[in-house]
C-alpha cells in the first residue's frame, strides 16, 4: 500500500484578520512557530517512513508562493494541483483523487488541510498506522481528536461499535454540526464524541465510487475538470469552466455523512485547526503571567492574553483576555471571547471596497515582491525586490508613469526599444504608454525604489505583452 498525503491549502483564513489575508492567508504564513503552517504540514509527513510525496491543492493566486516555500523546506512535491475557484473539499480531493488514480490505480489518500498545529508527532504517526489497516478493509478512515475542553466551534464525531481490525477504533454512529455549550459539556463528560478534524484516509478508487454514489454531480464535474485539465510550467491546471459548475460541499457533507464504510481513528495528538487568535493563544507558548507574545512587545500588568507586533512596538498595559495584533497598516484589539467576530471585520471591509482584507503591504510575485511606503494624490512610492535571475512581464500602462532608482544590486530595464545596465544610485525614466520590463541579471537581490505618477494608480492598470510565468 502507497499511502500519498493530499495537502489542502485552500481558503483565506478571515478569522486570523489583519495577519492572515485573501492574497496571504494563514496557511502561507509563520502563524505559529518558524515556518509557515504549509511548511510544517508538508515536513510533518516528510518525517513519516512510507509516505510518498505529497501532492499539494491551492488556488491559482498562491501557487507561486506554495512552490518556493516548499522549496525553502526542501519538498519535492508530487504536484501542486491549481483550483480555479473554491469548491470546498469533495469536489477538491475529488480532483486530486484522479490525479493520483493516473499515477496509482491503488493510491490510498491522506487528505491534510495545510493550517493544521499537530504537537505530537509520534501519536500521529500512531493515528496514521491504524488508519491505514483500516483502509485495507475497504473504510474511508476520519481522524476524531480526543477533546480536551467543550469546544462550541468543532463538529463532533459520536462512535459506533468497535471494530476487530483495530484496537480503540470505530464505526462512525454520526456526525454532530457544532453544538452549544450544554451539548458540548454533554459529549465531553460523555466519552463517546470527538472533534471532527477534517482529516481523512481512503483509497482514491474508493472514495470516488462512494462519491459517484452519494454526489454524482460533484464526482462528474471534478472527472471532467481534471480529465480536461492542463500543465502550466510545473502546475497541473483544472479545467476552469468544468470546475467552476461543480457544485460546492465537503467531504463530510458529500460522503462521510451518508457512507456505510465510515470509521474513526480517535488521536490524541495535540490538534488545533488555528481557527480563531483564541485557539492561537492556546497552542502558544506563555509567559508566567499567561502571555503569549511575538515581535517588539511591552507589557505591564497583562494577563492571559495573546499580542503580536509586526512593524513596531506595541504596549499594553493593565488589561487581561485580550488580543492585540498589528500589522503595519491595520491593528486588531479585540477581547478573547469575542475574537469570532473578527470575520464581520472583514465583511466591513469588503463592503467598503477597501483592501486590507486582501492584501498587505508587502505584496508577493513570482518574481520577487514590492511593499508600498507612501502614497498621496497623483503619486505613490513603492519599494520594489527582484529575485536573482527574475524578470517582471514585459508590459505597459495607461495611465502613469515612472522613475526607478536602484538602491543595491543590478538592473536589466527595457524601456521601448532600449535596453540598459543601471548600478547603485542609478535611475531611469519610464513614461506612460511605453513597453517596458526590468530584471535582475546578478547573483544577488536587486532593490529598487519605484515612484509613480499619473491619473490612476490602480494595479489593474497593466497590459502584459510577454510573461515567464504566463499570467495573464
Amino acid at each position: 500500500m502507497k499511502i500519498y498525503p493530499v495537502i489542502l491549502s485552500g481558503g483565506a483564513g478571515t478569522r486570523l484578520w489583519p495577519l492572515s489575508r485573501a492574497v496571504l492567508p494563514k496557511q502561507l504564513l509563520p502563524i505559529v512557530a518558524d515556518k509557515t503552517m504549509l511548511q510544517d504540514t508538508a515536513l510533518r509527513v516528510a518525517g513519516l517512513p512510507g509516505l510518498q510525496a505529497p501532492l499539494v491543492v491551492c488556488g491559482n493566486d498562491h501557487r507561486f508562493m506554495v512552490a518556493e516555500q516548499l522549496r525553502e523546506a526542501g519538498i519535492t512535491p508530487l504536484g501542486i494541483l491549481l483550483e480555479p475557484a473554491g469548491r470546498n473539499t469533495a469536489p477538491a480531493v475529488a480532483a486530486a483523487a484522479h490525479f493520483l488514480k493516473s499515477i496509482d490505480p491503488e493510491a490510498v489518500m491522506l487528505v491534510l488541510p495545510a493550517d493544521h498545529v499537530i504537537e505530537n508527532t509520534e501519536a500521529f504517526k500512531d493515528a496514521v498506522i491504524r488508519a491505514a489497516s483500516l483502509v485495507k478493509d475497504g473504510g474511508l478512515a476520519t481522524f476524531g481528536i480526543v477533546p480536551q475542553s467543550p469546544e462550541t466551534g468543532y463538529g463532533y464525531i459520536r462512535r459506533g461499535a468497535a471494530l476487530a481490525a483495530c484496537e480503540g477504533c470505530y464505526q462512525v454512529e454520526r456526525f454532530v454540526e457544532k453544538p452549544d455549550l450544554a451539548t458540548a459539556q454533554a459529549f465531553v463528560a460523555d466519552g463517546g464524541y470527538y472533534w471532527n478534524s477534517g482529516m481523512f484516509m481512503f483509497a482514491a478508487e474508493q472514495y470516488l465510487a462512494e462519491l459517484g454514489r452519494f454526489a454524482p454531480e460533484i464526482a462528474a464535474a471534478a472527472e471532467k475538470a481534471m480529465t480536461t485539465g492542463y500543465r502550466d510550467l510545473d502546475f497541473c491546471r483544472l479545467d476552469e469552466e468544468a470546475f467552476a459548475s461543480c457544485p460546492s460541499d465537503s467531504i463530510d457533507y458529500a460522503v462521510m455523512e451518508h457512507t456505510a464504510n465510515a470509521v474513526v481513528v480517535p488521536a490524541d495528538i495535540g490538534w488545533s485547526d488555528v481557527g480563531s487568535w483564541s485557539a492561537l493563544w492556546e497552542v502558544q507558548p506563555k509567559d508566567e503571567n499567561g502571555n503569549a507574545q511575538r515581535g517588539d512587545v511591552y507589557l505591564d500588568g497583562v494577563k492571559n492574553s495573546l499580542v503580536r507586533a509586526e512593524s513596531r512596538i506595541v504596549a499594553v498595559v493593565g488589561l487581561d483576555d485580550i488580543v492585540v495584533v498589528e500589522t503595519n497598516d491595520a491593528v486588531l484589539v479585540a477581547h478573547k471571547s469575542a475574537v469570532q467576530r473578527v470575520k464581520q471585520v472583514v465583511d466591513h471591509l469588503k463592503s467598503k471596497e477597501r483592501t486590507e482584507h486582501l492584501h498587505h503591504t508587502k505584496v508577493y510575485r513570482p518574481w520577487g515582491h514590492y511593499e508600498g511606503i507612501d502614497a498621496g494624490d497623483r503619486f505613490q512610492v513603492k519599494r520594489i525586490t527582484v529575485k536573482p535571475g527574475e524578470k517582471l512581464s514585459l508590459q505597459m500602462h495607461h495611465h502613469r508613469a515612472e522613475h526607478w532608482v536602484v538602491v543595491s544590486g543590478t538592473a536589466r530595464v527595457t524601456c521601448g526599444e532600449k535596453v540598459s545596465l543601471l548600478s547603485e544610485n542609478e535611475s531611469t525614466y519610464i513614461p506612460i504608454g511605453m513597453n517596458h520590463r526590468l530584471e535582475n541579471p546578478g547573483k544577488l537581490p536587486l532593490h529598487i525604489i519605484e515612484v509613480q505618477s499619473g491619473s490612476y494608480l490602480g494595479e489593474d492598470d497593466i497590459v502584459r505583452f510577454e510573461d515567464i510565468y504566463k499570467r495573464s
